[in-house]
């Protein structure tokens, strides 16, 4: 009994508390899968660093990872069906459990430059993507909804921002999958909404010292 007195000693020395004395763990929580009330929440990736779409990205592997079914809808990012100038697609095409879905018109021209601006065309498929955000977000098939670069076309004025707040409106309805925004100037309203916000914030990068987009890292 004194060799347990000592001990005891000992532990309060050392400042660790005696074992009666412990904080018992509370009850785990219950997995979003599992919880009937779970509620999928608003992420936004925006600001000027690079990154926004590979965090979406990232977000999109785990998310399959898990065995859930993702939607990924890009806005501005023409497919012509032939030429791919965004290589993660390839390999999203061969995933099970993802639902692509590029819109936008090709913005290389033939001579290698970019063509910038916002035609008719750019505008309707825009458009086109809308409403393909609108009908995966209600049919609710899907536990993670991608709007990559929304927020962009937002700024080069391919939709108002109200066509995306819409879509927040319709994702509170049935707020079962986490919804992820990417782009760039979010506004003051969509960051109240959201309930993560990350900006990506540019310290250095090698475009300004005269580095173009590489293979594997930018497209």
């Amino acid at each position: 009994m004194a060799a347990n007195q000592g001990r005891g000693k000992k532990r309060k020395a050392a400042g660790v508390a005696p074992r009666e004395r412990r904080k018992v763990r509370s009850a785990p929580v219950v997995p979003p899968e599992r919880d009937p009330d779970a509620r999928g929440r608003i992420h936004v990736y925006t600001g000027a660093g690079k990154g926004k779409t590979t965090c979406a990205l990232g977000l999109c592997l785990r998310a399959l990872g898990n065995g859930w079914r993702v939607a990924l809808i890009q806005f501005d990012k023409g497919y012509d069906g032939e030429n791919e100038h965004y290589a993660e697609r390839k390999l999203l095409r061969t995933l099970p459990g993802v639902d692509l879905h590029p819109t936008g018109l090709e913005r290389m021209n033939a001579d290698g430059t970019f063509r910038f601006g916002a035609e008719p065309g750019d505008v309707a498929e825009a458009r086109r993507g809308l409403a393909i955000a609108a009908e995966v977000i209600a049919a609710r098939r899907q536990r993670l909804v991608i709007l990559d670069e929304a927020l962009s076309a937002v700024m080069v004025g391919l939709f108002p921002k109200e066509e995306v707040m819409r879509l927040l409106d319709l994702h509170a309805k049935a707020p079962r999958a986490e919804l992820v925004l990417t782009g760039w100037n979010a506004w003051e309203e969509l960051v109240a909404r959201a309930d993560l916000v990350t900006e990506m914030r540019k310290v250095k990068h090698y475009y300004d010292a005269g580095v173009g987009a590489r293979a594997g890292v930018e497209f």
